[in-house]
């Protein structure tokens, strides 16, 4: 049987068709898990593991993406990721390559408020052509928020001290919680029933994500955009932006400012100043959103054929290697430092201290015996000197010149022991116990 060669794949073409396969198909998606074996070699990138009850996938996060994260990954944290699948092709591993990483609890509301704010544009609610002007002259403001708040502090004092002729009615509804979206609903309706203002502001300081989420409702954002009465949406700071913010015909960055819009409604000319900006920010939003919904499908078909995705396998790879080298290295330290303590135990027991250690002691043991037996030896030689001296005295001269006996010798100083020995005037000496008798002989018997 004859294979064509083109019909053969290999193992790296295989992969590659593959990763291009699931690339392509799939795009990206949201993934929400649990994290586990995260690593952050020295190159900055992310690699981990996320994973459920059932089933486990590899992830890797590259620096450039992972720099947007608000928080540092720990294992057995809960999170949504937005990613790409792929495949690593050395391994030929399933895995996926996260653009963006979000906690649980927020990425979710984060999720669900980008999937709401798409739905609302697509369905035309923040498009700027259905946008009211601001009335040219305004009397009286109804405020939609909790009348404990500090909104509505800031609110009454800017208007005190710009236009104190404006008047102000508060419809109070709570602005945070599972009831707020009702109460502020109810609160729309009725400002539109009894029609007695000229404008409304919908409004409440800032807070999480979390404590606002009760103006990114869907059926609040259709109650904003059939009202009667034009809307000015101040929630939040700044940085802040809800579904209210869109639907609503002038968006304020605070409720300060929200008040400062409108206290300046009683001049023609920065009232259309004021309603221009606003109409143009809508649809500067509106426009950036349709633009980004593009350059999401653009960036989806460059996603298949960018050479950032090979070189972000070659990353991996070289990573992967990295954290090999590293535990290798590791591995080849510890066992070198435990050769090296092997060695230095065996040196400390041949080291010449412990010798000359031992050496003292012996030295030490030596001089005491030494001194021992020094005094041993001169106590008996005393002893024996004793014993001798003893001796001596017993056979000694003195000893019997002091039992009365006297010893006499010649002028040579030889004892005399007879008188052959002796003549008629010769000189004799005797020596008694005390003291010695000169004599001379005159005869001899």
């Amino acid at each position: 049987m004859s294979i064509a060669t083109d019909q053969v794949y290999t193992v790296s073409r295989l992969n590659g068709e593959v990763r291009q396969l699931l690339e392509g198909q799939l795009g990206r998606i949201w993934l929400s898990g649990e994290i586990s074996n995260f690593s952050c070699p020295s190159s900055g990138h992310w690699y981990l593991t996320l994973k459920d009850s059932r089933s486990q996938i590899r992830c890797a996060m590259f620096r450039g993406r992972n720099q947007n994260v608000t928080f540092k990954p720990i294992n057995g944290q809960q999170v949504l990721v937005r990613a790409s699948i792929s495949v690593y092709e050395p391994r030929g591993d399933y895995q996926l390559i996260i653009e963006s990483m979000l906690l649980a609890g927020d990425g979710l509301l984060a999720q669900q408020y980008e999937a709401l704010k798409m739905k609302l544009a697509a369905a035309g609610l923040f498009a700027a052509d259905s946008k009211r002007p601001l009335p040219k002259n305004i009397h009286r403001i109804g405020v939609i928020t909790s009348p404990t708040g500090a909104a509505i502090r800031d609110v009454l004092q800017v208007l005190s001290r710009r236009d104190p002729s404006i008047e102000v009615i508060v419809y109070p509804a709570a602005v945070q919680g599972e009831q707020a979206p009702l109460q502020l609903m109810r609160a729309l309706e009725l400002a539109n029933l009894r029609q007695e203002v000229d404008v409304l502001l919908l409004t409440r300081g800032g807070g999480s994500l979390e404590d606002l989420w009760g103006f990114n409702n869907e059926a609040l954002a259709y109650a904003i955009y059939n009202s009667e009465l034009p809307v000015v949406s101040a929630v939040g700071h700044e940085v802040d932006m809800t579904i209210s913010d869109f639907v609503a015909d002038v968006r304020a960055p605070t409720p300060s400012a929200a008040a400062e819009i409108l206290s300046q409604a009683s001049s023609e000319k920065q009232q259309q100043l004021y309603s221009a900006r606003a109409r143009l920010m809508q649809g500067w939003q509106h426009w950036q959103l349709l633009k980004r919904q593009r350059l999401q499908i653009l960036d989806h078909r460059l996603q298949r054929q960018e050479p950032l995705r090979h070189l972000q396998q070659l990353v991996q790879r070289f990573d992967e290697q990295q954290l090999r080298l590293v535990s290798s290295l590791t591995s080849f330290l510890q066992r070198k430092r435990q050769r090296l303590l092997s060695l230095e135990g065996r040196l400390n027991a041949q080291h010449p201290r412990h010798q000359l250690a031992l050496e003292g002691k012996r030295l030490e043991y030596l001089s005491q015996q030494l001194q021992k037996l020094t005094q041993q030896t001169l106590q008996q030689a005393q002893q024996r000197l004793r014993n001798g001296s003893h001796a001596l005295e017993s056979v000694s001269p003195l000893a019997t010149l002091s039992r009365g006996y006297s010893i006499t010798r010649d002028v040579n100083g030889q004892i005399v022991q007879s008188t052959a020995q002796l003549q008629p005037g010769q000189l004799l000496y005797t020596v008694l116990k005390q003291g010695k008798v000169i004599s001379k002989i005159d005869k001899l018997d």
